[in-house]
């Protein structure tokens, strides 16, 4: 008999909003960590309970960074890009996510 879903809180998934894949993200991989971007007023705890309940996996630590936008131009005129939060969430040994796979 298969366990019983619990029920996965919707404000998880506003929480990441999607894989990031460079290849530095891919280097990390082989430490047991994955990259993601997150919403902008995402605190730590929160990325780690939404990776938690998402993936199901145990996470032991979580690292952010804020990427501000870069300002460029387009036919002449300037414009900036929109900062972007990123967070590095580093896995318990044996773990692992498949980003390609989606949720």
């Amino acid at each position: 008999m298969a366990k019983p879903q619990k029920a996965i809180d919707v404000r998880h998934y506003d929480v990441i909003v999607a894989p990031h894949i460079t290849e530095k993200a891919t280097l990390l991989s082989e430490h047991n960590a994955v990259v993601f971007r997150v919403h902008n007023d995402a605190t730590k705890p929160q990325i780690k309970a939404a990776v938690e309940a998402l993936f199901d996996v145990t996470v032991t630590g979580v690292n952010t960074i804020v990427q501000k936008g870069k300002t460029k131009k387009w036919k002449g005129a300037n414009y900036t890009r929109s900062d972007m939060k990123k967070a590095i969430v580093t896995l318990k040994d044996g773990q692992s996510i498949d980003v390609t796979t989606g949720i």
